[in-house]
């Protein structure tokens, strides 16, 4: 017994805590119980029958801070929907139902890259050759695009189409029916979007130093106090829900570069996609573009997302250094463009010998890039890959500080897939046809 003793002083300690906690675990209690619906009421109508149909939902909910604040099923879904025979009648929340108590967060999404996502989508020419199950089912671009805001009309039709979960937004990030703030502050909640073919983000930040930094903090082998940014860190600080990046998602920009054959290799990017013509003046595209975002058409807008990075990058580096990195980054998009244009001439030129056939739907002398999904020969293809794909990885994983992705997954492919272009041009040039098919797999590294 007297070897029990000791324990004693810990016991009682461990006691008088418990003691001490006791209020505020009633209370706690209590406001959990509070937030159950009343008997009898339509709220706790929904969730007798849905903690049987859908258990998962109302364990969701129950998991909330929306529980804890008694933001119930109607408070979203209205009510018009209280039986199984008119489940179509239930309301399904758009980001304008979140934005009636989280206004200041729907203001800034609303100038948000992600806000202009299906905007994006629909511009696309050859997003709407996608198979119906892609398009219709969300399964495709649209499964991470639906994120962006859309007019009545384009919701109405989406739910005519079946797909009612397709208009919210906010639950792209805030996961239904938790909407838990802790889920979308981590990574992960990127993750879903923001990997694979052009969109390769997260391998490029999960593998970077910044990534394995933080994935160790998560597994609890470096202490909650070390520096490791998150993709929110960077891109939205603060929580300022206005995600986007100095260069956009096409890196091009307006007014153009200073450097003579930097701006020369920009135009024919630009004239490849459409936005200017033969002779270099704006198309109706542009406008297009504007409307996605996709592009930085004026150095105001530029420089206010590059002081927003440099902000964010100074929170755990020197100025000096950020700068320098911003740089770097800067200048492999230039190196990538001089490769970049060089493919869009050479296709340009054989359209323009008559070699190879250009295709009804292409406006001008040059290839469009952004019809490039259905391009019907290899030559074309590739060109179209070493735009979206490799161009893409090559100053993206720059800036996300990946060399693994910068150089092997996007300046390397972007060379061999040149080499390719040449090669096939030659042959056309010698009097061999078009190849139709798709470009050759990148190498495995």
């Amino acid at each position: 017994m007297s070897r029990n003793l000791k324990y004693l002083p810990a016991a009682f300690a461990a006691a008088f805590v418990l003691c001490l906690s006791v209020p505020a675990l009633l209370a706690l209690f209590a406001t959990a119980q509070a937030a159950e619906p009343a008997p009898g009421t339509p709220a706790a109508a929904c969730v007798d029958c849905h903690a049987k149909s859908s258990p998962g939902v109302v364990a969701d909910w129950r998991a909330s801070k929306h529980f804890g604040e008694d933001v119930g099923c109607i408070k979203c879904h209205g009510t018009g929907h209280s039986t199984a025979t008119d489940a179509a009648n239930a309301k399904m929340p758009t980001a304008e139902t979140c934005g009636e108590c989280h206004s200041d967060r729907l203001e800034q999404f609303g100038r948000s890259k992600h806000a202009k996502a299906w905007v994006a989508l629909n511009a696309m020419p050859t997003a709407h050759g996608q198979p119906a199950p892609m398009m219709g089912g969300q399964k495709g671009c649209g499964g991470c695009h639906k994120v962006g805001l859309k007019s009545a009309a384009e919701q109405a039709q989406i739910v005519a189409g079946g797909n009612a979960h397709g208009n919210a937004s906010c639950d792209a990030c805030h996961t239904r029916h938790t909407f838990s703030l802790k889920e979308a502050r981590e990574p992960q909640a990127c993750q879903t979007c923001h990997m694979g073919f052009d969109h390769p983000q997260w391998e490029m930040y999960s593998t970077s130093k910044h990534g394995t930094r933080h994935s160790m903090k998560q597994l609890g082998i470096l202490p909650q106090s070390t520096s490791a940014p998150t993709c929110q860190s960077c891109h939205m600080p603060g929580g300022d829900h206005n995600v986007g990046t100095a260069w956009g998602f096409l890196a091009v920009r307006l007014p153009l570069p200073e450097d003579k054959q930097w701006a020369a290799d920009q135009v024919t990017i630009l004239q490849g996609l459409g936005v200017l013509d033969p002779a270099g003046k704006p198309t109706g595209r542009l406008d297009v573009v504007k409307a996605g975002d996709v592009a930085r058409l004026d150095q105001a807008s530029f420089q206010a997302r590059r002081d927003q990075m440099l902000k964010a990058c100074t929170q755990c580096h020197s100025g000096k250094f950020a700068q320098e990195q911003l740089q770097a980054g800067d200048d492999m998009i230039k190196a990538a463009d001089h490769l970049m244009a060089e493919g869009i001439r050479i296709v340009a030129g054989l359209y323009a010998d008559g070699l190879l056939k250009k295709p009804a739907n292409y406006s001008a002398a040059f290839p469009d890039l952004l019809t490039f999904h259905d391009a019907p020969t290899k030559i074309e293809q590739t060109l179209f890959v070493m735009f979206l794909e490799h161009r893409m990885r090559t100053f993206q994983g720059t800036f996300h500080a990946s060399p693994d992705y910068a150089m092997w997954y996007g300046w390397s492919e972007m060379q061999r897939d040149l080499t390719d272009i040449r090669e096939m041009a030659a042959e056309m040039r010698r009097g061999k046809p078009a190849r139709p098919g798709a470009p050759r797999k990148p190498a495995a590294h």
